[in-house]
């Protein structure tokens, strides 16, 4: 159930639009309904001259039959995401996750909302306009009422497991300023908040006596968000051209601290009470010289380290599976195929993802990716006397492949298969099958 919820973050942001994407086509198929590009023709037979782009109108042939697609407003999206992983062997003590999320964004005149609703997760963001300068607020909560416990070797420590969750609210003010290609999605933020909330933790049945949790305190800090997209997306809101960047700068201070331990290692009060987070993240997608425009090369490039305090199990920088980010929003987030959702804790990393995409019809692209890992410096549990906590870097890498496709009804589906050599499993390898549907109103 853990799971389920912090999914609510992951798929309503990468899926929620592409479901949009495909809701705005003739409605003579029924196979798709999608939006592209203008002016660009098929020669029959789902031959494309010009790939599809997103929310411009398009006209083509298939399969004898002539598609018609008007412009869409991208602005404003409403989506649903279902699916679910399978792993091989189990991953964490789960053998299958079901997902579901829900995608709200919205832009008025002077207004701006985006919702990411979950049963127990949730994120909402609002801006007011005033030109370009912005006023910003950001709630989010984290209050999932299950036990979590850390992986090893594939399986769950019990001994970790606790029941812990935060409740956040920020307020901030930026600005935005419109970039190339002035699509939709396409700008400069600058932003700098304020957030206070509330951090809790309790122990389980299962909790080892060796475990001395902190205490739920108010958390307060600074946190300065900068993100430049300059994509253009394809029919499918996939990246289709140009590059996106952003950094996050965090500085936390919880109000009421103490020592905590795992076994015999002690997180000492005055190490892990004030901390300095920084991210960032670069993606870029192009062609591929001699080859066709429905042939593309994507790189993502994700980084973080915390240069200052001592980062620990609630405040780790957190990497995990789902599909790929692709929208503005989600872009930041640290992709690592084939891994539990929001499950993988890391301090130091650096993740670097390339990836071969290929366009066989105007709504079917084919995805060939490889993810590799250096310094992922993440907790390592055993229970040799006790419960114990070290930092352990490791390396890795994972390969998988995927299909994004237009679906029955105006709605999406992704299918992905993933490989991981030795990462999520501590030098065992492992396999994992995803399935989403997302359908937008």
């Amino acid at each position: 159930m853990y799971l389920i919820a912090a999914l609510a973050i992951i798929c309503g942001s990468s899926l929620g639009i592409t479901a949009a994407a495909a809701a705005d086509a003739d409605a003579k198929p029924d196979f798709v309904r999608q939006d592209v590009q203008e002016g660009g023709e098929s020669t029959g037979g789902g031959a494309i001259q010009t790939p599809p782009l997103a929310g411009e109108a398009y006209k083509t042939a298939l399969f004898g039959r002539t598609i018609e697609i008007p412009a869409r407003n991208r602005e404003n999206v409403c989506s649903l995401t279902l699916g679910g992983n399978y792993y091989a062997p189990e991953l964490g003590g789960d053998l299958a996750v079901p997902i579901a999320a829900f995608y709200y964004r919205h832009r008025w005149d002077k207004w701006w909302t985006r919702d990411i609703i979950g049963l127990f997760v949730n994120e909402m963001d609002v801006a007011r306009s005033f030109g370009r300068f912005q006023l910003l607020g950001h709630f989010e909560n984290n209050t999932v009422p299950f036990a979590d416990a850390e992986v090893l070797n594939g399986k769950e420590v019990k001994a970790s497991s606790v029941i812990w969750g935060t409740v956040s609210g920020w307020l901030g003010a930026g600005i935005r300023l419109p970039v190339a290609p002035f699509e939709a999605d396409n700008d400069l933020r600058v932003q700098l908040f304020y957030h206070a909330g509330y951090f809790y933790d309790m122990r389980t049945s299962d909790t080892d006596a060796n475990v001395r949790l902190p205490p739920d305190t108010f958390v307060h800090g600074l946190h300065l968000r900068i993100r430049k997209d300059g994509l253009r997306r394809n029919i499918m809101e996939l990246p289709h051209e140009g590059w996106a960047w952003g950094s996050d700068v965090e500085l936390v201070r919880r109000d009421n601290w103490s020592d905590s331990t795992f076994g015999r290692l002690v997180f000492t009060r005055d190490e892990t009470r004030d901390y300095l987070k920084l991210s960032g993240y670069v993606i870029g997608a192009m062609g591929i010289p001699w080859l066709s425009e429905q042939n593309r090369f994507i790189w993502y490039l994700h980084g973080g380290v915390s240069p200052w305090g001592k980062l620990d199990r609630f405040s780790s920088f957190r990497a995990g599976g789902g599909p790929f980010p692709n929208e503005t929003d989600d872009l930041y987030r640290l992709p690592y195929p084939g891994a539990l959702y929001n499950n993988f804790p890391v301090s130091d990393y650096v993740v670097s993802t390339i990836e071969y995409r290929r366009e066989l019809l105007f709504f079917l692209y084919l995805h060939l990716r490889g993810t590799f890992a250096w310094g992922a410096n993440r907790p390592d549990y055993t229970t040799d006397q006790g419960l114990k906590l070290r930092l352990n870097s490791t390396d890795g890498e994972a390969f998988s492949a995927g299909l994004t496709s237009g679906f029955i009804k105006d709605s999406q589906l992704y299918l992905e298969y993933a490989y991981d050599s030795k990462l999520l499993r501590n030098g065992s390898s492992g396999s994992s099958i995803m399935l989403l549907w997302s359908k937008s109103f």
